[in-house]
């Protein structure tokens, strides 16, 4: 009788094992998919901040070049597209733009050179104010100085 007791739980146990297999297995890839998302969103960000740097750099770059221009030509262009040389910043567009204010001292003139950087220029220039894109970046950089001729 015994012997038949333990048969009919064992019967009754039989798929107990499969449930929690199965429970376990889900459990897991659940997490291993959250685990995946995680570890892509954190590259997408830290690829981004890097990009960022880039950005700033490239600006920054765009600014000098318009400081240089006022002090080697004694002129600034009002707006000029600026394309940078192969590396990490040639992905980048540049575009300068220098205003220069007469003041009330004759021949001082306050200039103020503003330089804008993206990695996908509308039209050849910066900003691109119809970008959707993900990793569409952009920085600005502004500058004013005083000069006196």
């Amino acid at each position: 009788m015994k012997k038949l007791m333990r048969l009919g739980a064992l019967r009754r146990n039989r798929g107990a094992s499969l449930v929690t297999a199965i429970f376990l297995v889900v459990v897991l890839a659940g997490l291993g998919a959250a685990m995946v998302s995680l570890s892509t969103m954190q590259q997408t960000s830290s690829a981004l901040d890097v990009m960022g740097a880039r950005a700033y750099q490239a600006a920054r770059a765009g600014v000098e070049y318009g400081l240089y221009r006022q002090q080697v030509n004694t002129s600034c262009p009002a707006s000029v597209n600026l394309t940078l040389p192969a590396g990490s910043l040639s992905i980048f567009t540049v575009t300068v733009q220098c205003t220069a204010t007469a003041t009330v001292i004759p021949g001082t003139f306050i200039y103020q050179v503003k330089a804008t950087a993206c990695n996908q220029p509308a039209g050849g220039a910066c900003p691109n104010a119809a970008s959707t894109s993900g990793d569409y970046v952009q920085r600005v950089v502004q500058a004013q100085f005083q000069s006196n001729y």
